[in-house]
């Protein structure tokens, strides 16, 4: 067995084939539902804690894709979960409600701080 042998080998035991786990890069661009299956937008980034390593936000943009995004809407990661069957994340949460919600800048998306523990935006 040659070095590059061994290292396809362990390279081959890192891999995930249940895709249980996602690169950051694979979760921008999904789309978001409402409870009802209407897609809402798509994710534009996941905000995570840098301590704890967990995922805090999903900042959500609405919009065609070339249709300019200046404002963004943060959206706590708790309030998401992932549909397997549609390949996208739903959110118990409408399209009025998130635009009434909290809108930050897109330049400013990466600043967000910590979530109050009482609702569902930032």
């Amino acid at each position: 067995m040659s070095i590059s042998d061994g290292a396809l080998q362990d390279h081959e035991r890192f891999l995930d084939a249940t895709h249980e786990l996602i690169s950051s890069a694979r979760v921008e661009g999904t789309p978001v539902l409402g409870s009802d299956g209407k897609k809402l937008g798509t994710i534009q980034s996941v905000l995570i804690h840098k301590i704890s390593g967990q995922a805090v936000y999903a900042v959500l943009a609405f919009g065609s894709f070339l249709h300019r995004r200046e404002y963004v809407h943060p959206v706590q990661w708790d309030q998401l979960h992932y549909d397997v069957e549609r390949h996208a994340y739903v959110v118990r949460l409408t399209r009025e409600e998130i635009e009434a919600g909290p809108k930050v800048r897109l330049a400013d998306a990466n600043r967000l701080g910590e979530p109050p523990p009482s609702s569902p935006f930032i």
